[in-house]
């Protein structure tokens, strides 16, 4: 199908033989998924096992934090991540366009990785310093550079972010056995090695593919006047070297820690979603059925933050009982508690192409999206409530559990995910006010900060309660949490058209 009706300038077309070129998809899809694939890669290889080289002893070259501190770090990491996306986005807009934005991301996430590979604790920190901001740039920007490559009423969009999804969990998959293998075998500093070279293949791959990229001219599609533009410059420079001051004379004075940097991410993740909203709600660009249709979004929105606070504890709690109360044997075959992280990415590859096909069997008889969005916050829940059997009737921290328990767990886990994440998606494009249309990914990502920093708060009480009552009283919230969206489905379908 032609791609006349898209909306990009003319000179930064991919050639007219690339729209069918990919199993009757545009080639840039193949360039920008293959991009995907590396990326998460990296990132997930290296969130694998960082939880576990936060907690590891200094004398194996590890962190030496305690189990629960090593959570609420790893989940504040992931905080600044998704916080530092929504200005992704509107640095790409506005200034470094979609191409550049993503170049430049990658280049520091690599960057951030081999800073990683250096056996130091300053270099560890230099190096997530860099990811979350490359990650940032990176992150909101490829997404909107898969949807260049259709019209918005080509029919092939949906299966074109199919099979885009679908990298994405295959780089989830493969990164934790790589760097989960070379951390157990070699060393932490070996897997965060692994996840450099990764993403420097996916950039050199993009690179060479960009003349395949929709929309990969230099300049911002909604670029600042020239004036506007070096005045945005000078604040963004002026306020990134005064936060670096003041944080440094914090630091010197003892004032700030790394308990109060997580505190305060916390209160940036609750703060930044409460002020978007109250500006959506108050914009005179939005009109009073656009208003109408954010209430429910609200819920949905709230619904994501459930769901991914027990989904990113698959990379943090979940993985220290793993290595420290899971067998790590299946049918006689050793591997490393890393390994277990790969299991959510091959369920989500495996599972998503048999939800997708039971939805087109179900037709217009399928559950409404609030429906599949409370099931997979359901699941979610119960992936929780799982661990308590397993965890329950122990004297002591000294027992192994089957490994099946913790696939067990991820099954229902990824499951989930593939209900909430593609449902929620569709449903923010859907529901977000047109005035704010272009802002729509930073809404969800909002979802993802608040998500990580109410975990930051709580996995502190990981050390300090049951592992039964820490992972019961978590999942039973989850799963009232999706129950009670299923009980207000009535409502959400009545106020959320036209989204079914």
């Amino acid at each position: 199908m032609s791609r006349t009706t898209v909306d990009v300038d003319p000179g930064s077309r991919p050639p007219p033989e690339d729209d069918t070129a990919f199993f009757g998809q545009p080639k840039g899809l193949l360039t920008l998924s293959g991009l995907e694939v590396w990326e998460r890669f990296s990132f997930l290889g290296m969130q694998a096992i960082l939880v576990l080289y936060f907690a590891d002893s200094v004398a194996n070259e590890g962190m030496g934090m305690s189990a629960g501190t090593a959570a609420s770090v790893s989940a504040a990491y992931g905080t600044l991540v998704y916080l530092v996306s929504v200005a992704g986005g509107w640095l790409a807009d506005r200034m470094l366009g979609s191409y550049r934005a993503v170049l430049w991301g990658g280049v520091l996430i690599a960057c951030g990785h081999y800073s990683m590979a250096v056996p130091t604790s300053t270099m560890t920190w230099v190096g997530l310093g860099l990811i979350s901001a490359g990650t940032g740039l990176l992150k909101p920007n490829v997404a909107t550079m898969v949807g260049k490559l259709y019209a918005t009423d080509d029919d092939r969009r949906d299966a074109g972010f199919a099979l885009y999804y679908m990298a994405i969990n295959i780089g989830a998959f493969a990164g934790p056995l790589i760097t989960g293998w070379l951390g157990d075998h070699q060393g932490w500093h070996w897997g965060f090695s692994a996840a450099a070279i990764g993403m420097t293949f996916g950039l050199v791959q993009y690179v060479a593919g960009r003349r395949h990229l929709a929309g990969r001219k230099h300049a911002a599609e909604f670029a600042l006047a020239p004036e506007a533009m070096r005045r945005a410059v000078r604040l963004i420079v002026l306020g990134l070297v005064a936060a670096a001051v003041v944080a440094g004379l914090l630091a010197a004075a003892g004032w700030l820690t790394m308990d109060r940097f997580v505190d305060l991410l916390t209160l940036i993740s609750v703060i930044a979603p409460v002020v978007y909203f109250a500006v959506m709600f108050r914009s005179p660009r939005v009109t009073s059925e656009e208003r109408g249709r954010l209430k429910p979004y609200i819920v949905l929105f709230l619904a994501s933050t459930v769901f991914n606070f027990i989904l990113f504890q698959a990379y943090s709690t979940m993985m220290l009982l793993a290595a420290s109360n899971a067998e790590t044997t299946i049918l006689g075959f050793d591997f490393p508690a890393g390994w277990y992280a790969s299991a959510l990415g091959a369920f989500e590859v495996g599972l998503a192409p048999v939800v997708a096909a039971l939805w087109v069997r179900m037709g217009r008889g399928q559950p409404h999206a609030s429906n599949k969005i409370a099931i997979g916050v359901v699941l979610g829940g119960l992936s929780f409530l799982l661990m308590v059997l397993p965890t329950s009737g122990h004297g002591g921290d000294d027992y192994l559990m089957s490994a099946w328990w913790i696939v067990g767990s991820y099954f229902l886990l990824g499951l989930g995910d593939i209900l909430l994440e593609t449902s929620g998606m569709s449903a923010t494009t859907k529901l977000a006010p047109v005035a704010f249309s272009s802002q729509t990914m930073s809404l969800w990502f909002l979802s993802l900060a608040l998500a990580n920093g109410i975990q930051a708060q709580t996995v502190k009480l990981y050390d300090d309660v049951s592992k039964p009552a820490y992972f019961g009283v978590n999942g039973a919230i989850a799963v009232a949490a999706g129950l009670a969206v299923m009980a207000a489905a009535p409502w959400l379908r009545r106020t959320m058209h036209p989204v079914h």
